[in-house]
């Protein structure tokens, strides 16, 4: 029986040899009988010649593509591919068939190929135009060549003009050569902004979305549709475009229809790019999309499988994304009663560290206006993030820790909310990450320290008007007083801010550091904080701050100082000498860019220093007096009264 066996593998193998050798053969006799017959395209050999290339193509294209370049026939297709002739579909199946080798084609490109084929874009059989298309598709795929010369000879335009006219129709050819254009415009456009604007300014985007909707029975037609959008919704010209299409609608209506991963996966591939679009984002919601993308999440959270998980992750993602345009979110916050925000909340105690991360960032983004902030803290919400920041202070996972910090920091932003916060213990909890390493923690640890704290936004005048509502103010600036010097007097915070003052690698833990060093003092007032600061040597950053580019941080340290310079100039005049904070005054005032208030609180502060004798000798040394003599004149009236009474000042010390 084995004997057998092996007699008639021997036996194959001797068959297939003599086909190959057939085939081979037959390869040469018709390359060569191809440029003989070539000025005559009616001969009767023509056809079979075809007919024995297509046949070796099927047999190894590589080999086949290889002999036919070797041969010099591309150039002899050129003039094989005319409209009269009833060959003509053969020779652009055949010029497809040899394009799918990467290096045919650019010799396709120098042999020609690419006018006449786009000339016959131009014709009406539709067997012509499907071999056509699949040959310029072929062509264009990762190939700059390829792409300019379709470009140069206008193909797109004609292949967009068919996808219109084409658009409606259902039969199976019609679809197949839908299909077939939507492929080349996706090879041409892929990864070439240019060509994709292109493509967008001649409107394809509408006419891509009709396709999607009439035809979304057609896989490969759909499939194709996809992939183009996924190439074209980078751009933002494009998503405009999106954004007055029914692309929503239909992308939803495709995805609940989805079974497998594979092709839920492609959708969500366009769907991320076109929701960073804010009016696609509510459209998105509007369709439905939030119910799939939660229904997901409830079918895979528990699941271990690397396609669940996948999905889990791609789908809690894409609702963080819809939660940060404003009308989505509020749509979906729904005054905090709304079942979507409900759920998100689950997500939070959750096991499954992809969903705490998208819960936490999911209320971060619902904390994106006082009304949200304040109707979650009175709701127990920061009692459930400071749960999650626990189960991640050792070793813990640091996007959680970033995004829960991001979602405290920004429900401290409403006034009404700190003094709470401050009573449930947030800034214990977030203390128990200054010895992290990580930047991004760094960073949010920060900016949440220093909004609890951040009392200057308290109430508007109109609403002072209330004797309550003042009263509330009072207390609410006294209890916030109370934990910026809490905060000021702990040496290991404030010992970590100078360190992090240095981290010129992190522009923004390092902006964050000065800004949270300035803000305890201008909060606390308090002699304790500053003896803190500048025993810590804290000192010379809040003096490096004064001068950066930023006029906000400037004018916050230039007002730390003159607290400092007021409360206890004895204990920092030498570190504020050795800053050459005096010297910085006098740039900051001669310098004609500098802001009103720059200007106004460094007169301040010169007048402060006066007070220190080597402070004052080094104003007396600078010629002050010359400068500030000129400011009384500023078109700024509070600049020219402070520049008046500091020149007396000046004058009088002197």
């Amino acid at each position: 029986l084995v004997r057998r066996k092996s007699d008639f593998n021997l036996f194959i193998e001797k068959a297939i040899s003599r086909i190959s050798s057939v085939l081979r053969d037959n390869l040469s006799e018709a390359l060569k009988k191809l440029k003989i017959t070539s000025t005559d395209s009616t001969a009767d050999s023509l056809e079979g010649c075809l007919d024995c290339l297509l046949q070796a193509l099927a047999q190894n294209n590589t080999e086949t593509s290889e002999k036919i370049q070797k041969s010099g026939v591309l150039q002899v297709f050129a003039s094989l591919l005319t409209p009269q002739s009833s060959c003509t579909a053969k020779v652009a199946n055949i010029i497809a068939e040899v394009a799918r080798n990467e290096f045919m084609r650019n010799p396709c490109v120098d042999a020609g190929l690419i006018p006449p084929l786009v000339q016959l874009l131009n014709c009406k059989d539709q067997e012509v135009l499907l071999q056509t298309g699949r040959a310029l598709g072929n062509i264009c795929y990762d190939s700059h060549e390829g792409r300019n010369a379709v470009d140069h000879a206008g193909g797109a335009h004609i292949v967009v003009d068919h996808l219109r006219s084409l658009c409606s129709k259902t039969d199976p050819a019609s679809e197949k050569l839908l299909t077939v254009f939507c492929g080349m415009l996706m090879n041409y456009s892929n990864e070439n902004d240019t060509l994709q604007s292109q493509l967008i300014n001649m409107g394809v985007i509408p006419t891509l979305v009709k396709l999607l909707g009439i035809h979304c029975q057609n896989a490969a037609l759909t499939e194709m549709c996809l992939v183009a959008f996924g190439n074209l919704a980078e751009l933002e010209s494009s998503k405009e475009q999106f954004a007055y299409t029914n692309i929503a609608e239909e992308l939803v209506k495709l995805f609940k229809k989805q079974i497998e991963h594979d092709k839920k996966e492609m959708i969500f591939e366009v769907l991320a790019p076109l929701a960073e679009n804010d009016v696609i984002k509510l459209q998105l919601v509007e369709a439905g999309l939030v119910e799939c993308l939660l229904e997901i999440v409830q079918k895979t959270v528990d699941s271990d499988k690397e396609d669940d998980i996948a999905e889990l992750k791609t789908a809690s993602d894409l609702m963080v994304l819809l939660l940060l345009g404003d009308e989505s979110m509020q749509k979906l916050f729904e005054g905090g009663k709304g079942s979507v925000f409900q759920r998100v909340l689950s997500w939070i105690p959750s096991n499954s560290h992809q969903l705490q991360l998208a819960g936490a960032l999911a209320i971060a983004n619902f904390a994106r206006n006082d009304g949200n902030c304040i109707h979650m803290v009175d709701n127990g919400i920061v009692q459930k993030l400071m749960d999650l920041l626990d189960r991640h202070v050792e070793d813990g996972n640091v996007t959680v820790q970033h995004a829960a910090l991001s979602a405290l920091r920004n429900l401290a932003i409403p006034v009404v909310n700190k003094a709470k916060m401050l009573s449930a213990g947030v800034a214990e909890a977030v203390l128990k990450f200054l010895r992290s390493e990580m930047p991004p923690v760094q960073f949010k640890l920060l900016g949440t320290l220093r909004m609890l704290i951040d009392a200057q936004a308290c109430f508007s005048s109109t609403c002072l008007k209330k004797v309550t509502t003042f009263l509330l103010c009072c207390w609410l600036r006294h209890h916030v007083a109370e934990a910026a010097e809490q905060l000021g007097k702990n040496v290991k915070l404030v010992e970590r801010l100078v360190e992090w003052c240095e981290a010129k690698d992190h522009a923004g833990v390092m902006g964050e550091s000065n800004r949270l060093l300035s803000a305890l003092i201008r909060h606390s007032k308090s002699k304790d904080v500053i003896r803190t600061i500048v025993q810590s040597g804290g000192i010379k950053h809040l003096v490096t701050m004064a001068t950066s580019e930023h006029v906000i941080m400037q004018n916050e340290a230039l007002v730390a100082l003159a607290l400092i310079a007021a409360l206890e100039l004895v204990t920092a005049e030498k570190d504020l000498e050795n800053a050459q904070l005096v010297q910085i005054l006098h740039r900051l005032l001669s310098d004609d860019r500098s802001a009103p208030e720059i200007k106004y609180n460094s007169m301040v502060l010169i007048c402060a220093l006066i007070g220190s004798e080597p402070l004052q000798k080094e104003v007396q040394s600078m010629a002050f007096l010359e400068v500030i003599s000129k400011l009384r004149s500023h078109e700024n009236k509070t600049v020219a009264q402070q520049a008046s009474l500091t020149e007396q000042r000046l004058a009088v010390e002197s």
